[in-house]
């Protein structure tokens, strides 16, 4: 009897210390910014939309010439002018810097809604690239690094990804 019963807490303890190297969990980590950043697609985004912040710039700098001219012939026929094409004059200008300001917001804008829209899809492949790396590697979670959050990160359960991810990345793109 005490035989079976120490037999049958040596199986439990076999059992549970089984169970508890199952459970071990593992991490990968990564900085999500560096590899959006080494991708080609990610490159290709930056010289498209530096061609496209060149062409706004373009457009802005015209309409500050504009206006400087505006301006100028305004000081040049000041004293000439009489009332009430001084008075128009000086609406033009406003009118001719509310555009000029309205302009270059909406450049911004436009900016931010193209880099977004040239984005998501150069994200998509990034996202799903780390979901399969971590799928395959058995990572229950993969932590992105880039914002310091995490001060330590133990090295027996986790690894860094970016290897992985990048070889995965790599070989999508032959």
């Amino acid at each position: 009897m005490k035989k079976t019963k120490t037999l049958a807490v040596l199986l439990l303890l076999f059992i549970a210390l089984g169970a508890a190297a199952q459970t071990t969990i593992k991490y990968g980590t990564l900085s999500y910014s560096a590899l959006l950043r080494d991708m080609p697609e990610y490159s290709l985004m930056q010289g498209r939309l530096q061609t496209l912040r060149q062409a706004y710039e373009s457009e802005v700098r015209y309409n500050e010439q504009q206006f400087e001219q505006l301006f100028a012939d305004y000081l040049n026929g000041q004293q000439a002018f009489a009332a009430s094409i001084l008075a128009k004059r000086q609406r033009d200008l406003q009118e001719a810097l509310e555009k000029s300001l309205a302009f270059r917001a909406e450049a911004d804008s436009l900016l931010r809604a193209a880099e977004a829209e040239m984005l998501a899809p150069i994200q998509a492949r990034l996202d799903s690239t780390i979901r399969e790396v971590g799928t395959e590697r058995g990572y229950e979670y993969i932590i992105n690094t880039d914002t310091g959050a995490y001060p330590f990160i133990h090295s027996s359960v986790a690894e860094d990804a970016m290897p992985y991810v990048r070889q995965r990345l790599n070989a999508r793109k032959e």
